[in-house]
């Protein structure tokens, strides 16, 4: 198993940036074209990311420092619902917030394509964050790019 981990730092205080995590319509405008979200621990997270069912659960909450859930994605093998984590560290810096992400448990075949897709969407966090519109979302998992190309 390993780990991936970025960080970003966001024109907005953690708590505008925490709803972005916890808030279907927050979520989507960065992430995924669809989200059913229960925040709270044991709560329900569902998001819909470029044609995968990402499945898993809230795990931890703590407004407005830290997000912790539980993910997988149906129908992918070594990656079952919510099989592995993800921590969203939010923390003060000047009148914004540094996020610190970290992706573990993650088997190692699944790294490349998750670094990807993380990298994709902490830009486009980053983007919601300052107030902007990231634009339409394109993206696609290395994998299915790799074979667009082909």
């Amino acid at each position: 198993m390993a780990e991936f981990s970025t960080s970003i730092d966001i024109d907005a205080a953690p708590d505008v940036v925490f709803d972005f995590l916890v808030t279907a319509d927050g979520m989507t405008s960065w992430m995924g074209e669809f989200a059913r979200l229960d925040p709270r621990a044991g709560g329900e997270f569902a998001v819909d990311i470029a044609g995968y069912a990402v499945r898993g659960e809230y795990l931890h909450l703590d407004r407005p420092h830290r997000v912790v859930v539980s993910w997988g994605m149906a129908g992918v093998p070594e990656l079952d619902p919510g099989s592995t984590r993800v921590e969203f560290l939010l923390t003060p810096v000047g009148a914004g917030a540094r996020v610190d992400l970290t992706h573990s448990e993650l088997p190692d075949v699944h790294v490349p394509g998750h670094a990807d897709g993380w990298h994709h969407f902490a830009d486009r966090l980053r983007a919601v964050g300052h107030g902007g519109d990231p634009g339409p979302d394109d993206w696609s998992p290395t994998g299915d790019r790799d074979q667009e190309a082909s």
